[in-house]
């Protein structure tokens, strides 16, 4: 499978097989993705990758976390178009894959719990950044992440970035005994798809390139 492939395959997996990723998979796909580009090479991530009791030990112990004291928004307020049609249409589609209304206010609460069990996937990555570092190292924490997935796409394996694990990073933090001073950026879930589950069944859409793409001075 080669990029443009990988990047035409790739999208967010919800439900996954209970089925063991091996770890000499993992660890390379970890090391390859660190050949990501950062600015000024930094390579400013620390990687975790949790499975079997340490995974659990996570999910068992979430049931008691509560989110940071200063909440990590995910989105500007008051988002404006097109961007607010993007996300709504989004979480409407995600929903309707699995039969799930917008009334239903309790189901879509239990869905976004889900989060807390990496979906079921049998590997939990997560990504942590110093407290000191700027906007310019979250960005290559991006290219980190893009690049993993696409590894792992490249290699038959499935994924979930997860930014929802920002919200209990002081939490996640202290779990994983993070050194001073490093959040969590975000997490991914990690393993084989469950392509009967419905809710892999739908695909997010893109905004035509016209939308947001100029190219000037070419023949």
């Amino acid at each position: 499978m080669n990029v443009e492939q990988a990047m035409q395959q790739r999208h967010s997996v919800r439900a996954f097989l209970p089925r063991r990723v091996d770890a000499a998979l993992v660890r390379d796909l970890l090391a390859q993705a660190g050949l990501a580009a950062s600015g000024g090479n930094l390579q400013p991530w620390r990687v975790i990758a949790l499975t079997g009791d340490s995974l659990q030990a996570l999910r068992q112990a979430m049931p008691a976390a509560t989110p940071n004291s200063d909440p990590a928004l995910v989105y500007p307020p008051q988002l404006w178009e097109p961007y607010r049609s993007r996300r709504f249409d989004n979480g409407e589609d995600l929903y309707r894959s699995i039969g799930m209304g917008r009334e239903d206010r309790s189901g879509r609460l239990l869905q976004l719990a889900r989060n807390t069990h990496m979906f079921g996937a049998p590997v939990g990555v997560f990504v942590a950044v110093e407290n000191r570092m700027l906007h310019a190292q979250w960005v290559d924490l991006g290219i980190y992440l893009q690049s993993l997935m696409l590894l792992a796409t490249g290699k038959g394996l499935a994924t979930c970035a997860q930014g929802f694990w920002r919200n209990y990073s002081d939490f996640v933090s202290r779990h994983l005994a993070l050194p001073q001073g490093y959040q969590i950026a975000f997490g991914m879930a990690l393993g084989y798809e469950d392509s009967e589950a419905p809710i892999n069944q739908w695909r997010s859409t893109r905004a035509e390139p016209g939308e947001w793409c100029e190219m000037r001075g070419f023949e």
